[in-house]
């Protein structure tokens, strides 16, 4: 993520973003993404934020290497959670064969659909053979930026999924619902989880 209006945002938000995301209990798909992946395996949390699916990662036994481009973010994460987070944007990510897992969980929406393909190309490229990718995006169409100001890319189920198919991915399971955000506004969203064949 590049956009600088998107970043300042999360700056400013970093602490009721926090808030926002708190949960007493793991992500059900976090879950699910952990127990496929090997004991010891290497995560890429891709937007990290407060970083705490990291944080149960590392408890899970994952070896985790959080990344966010809000330095407040990172700040946040390392604070709360001595762990390790670093910033980068997407366009930093050039690992090789490296990861077992890649944790993209509503963050690639805010990347530009031009250079969505690109990213994904990367992500695979960093993945080891067998690897899986979880991705959280919302559901619509275009580009649009909400009442904070933050940018999104919205795509449709059979868009996602064509864009995974092309990048290398097979997609082995799908969920769907809506909530509402940082910004207030109510949001219909899709995750993927996929493997490279």
């Amino acid at each position: 993520m590049t956009d600088r209006q998107t970043i300042d945002t999360y700056d400013e938000q970093a602490g009721a973003y926090a808030d926002l995301t708190r949960r007493d209990r793991p992500d059900p798909q976090l879950v699910d993404f952990v127990a496929r992946l090997p004991v010891g395996g290497h995560v890429l949390d891709l937007g990290c934020g407060p970083a705490a699916a990291s944080a149960y990662m590392r408890h899970a036994g994952l070896q985790v290497d959080p990344v966010d481009a809000s330095s407040e973010m990172v700040r946040l994460a390392n604070d709360t959670h001595d762990i390790g987070a670093r910033q980068a944007t997407f366009e930093e990510i050039d690992a090789i064969d490296t990861y077992d897992g890649v944790w993209a969980n509503f963050s690639l929406l805010h990347a530009r659909i031009a250079d969505f393909p690109r990213h994904l190309t990367a992500l695979h490229r960093a993945l080891r053979p067998s690897g899986y990718f979880h991705i959280g995006m919302k559901l619509g169409s275009g580009e649009a930026r909400d009442r904070l100001g933050r940018y999104y890319s919205y795509y449709s189920r059979q868009d996602l999924n064509r864009h995974l198919t092309e990048a290398g991915f097979d997609v082995i399971a799908v969920s769907t619902g809506e909530d509402a955000g940082l910004s207030g506004e109510v949001a219909p969203w899709i995750t993927m989880m996929s493997r490279i064949g």
